[in-house]
């Protein structure tokens, strides 16, 4: 049997270097942004210990910043929240909850975003934010391009803060 491909030609897959693609330093998709943001939260030894919390407000830092994006690490205690519907400007965005969990309501309704979830938002995406829990919560949010302004919907009947509720489920 006469076969032409790659494989069979090299004998090794290890050894078509020119078939694999150079990981890129800097994402440029909505999908690779995706990719950074998970591949910062798993890996924990690269955010855990910059974590603060502020009994007064969120707490944030920025945690990396590239060509055109931003990447911010908040944590959010129980009851905390941003205060409010609000969109991201011009920016684009993926949020990805790191511990605890977030509550997310927009105008078409309310989600609970656990441990891993992960949200992308294009410029103009309002919503607003709340640790309902009684656990602290952190997310990693990035940003493209750089966050620049935040308005906030007044008067928008999306947003409601309730009470800190206990976390359904085991606390793995």
């Amino acid at each position: 049997m006469n076969s032409d491909s790659d494989l069979q030609i090299a004998g090794d897959i290890l050894a078509v270097q020119h078939l694999l693609q150079p990981e890129k330093e800097h994402p440029d998709t909505v999908a690779e942004y995706a990719g950074l943001a998970r591949s910062i939260a798993a890996d924990r030894s690269r955010w855990a210990h910059l974590v603060a919390y502020d009994a007064t407000t969120r707490w944030y830092h920025r945690l990396r910043t590239g060509p055109g994006y931003e990447v911010w690490l908040l944590s959010w205690l129980p009851g905390q929240g941003t205060g409010g519907t609000h969109d991201h400007g011009r920016s684009s965005g993926v949020l990805t909850v790191l511990e605890g969990e977030l509550t997310e309501r927009t105008a078409t309704g309310v989600r609970t975003l656990g441990r891993g979830a992960q949200r992308v938002f294009a410029p103009g995406y309002a919503h607003g934010i709340v640790n309902d829990s009684l656990e602290p919560a952190v997310s990693l949010h990035v940003y493209y391009p750089g966050l620049t302004e935040m308005p906030m919907h007044e008067g928008a009947a999306v947003f409601h803060r309730s009470a800190p509720r206990a976390r359904s489920g085991s606390s793995a």
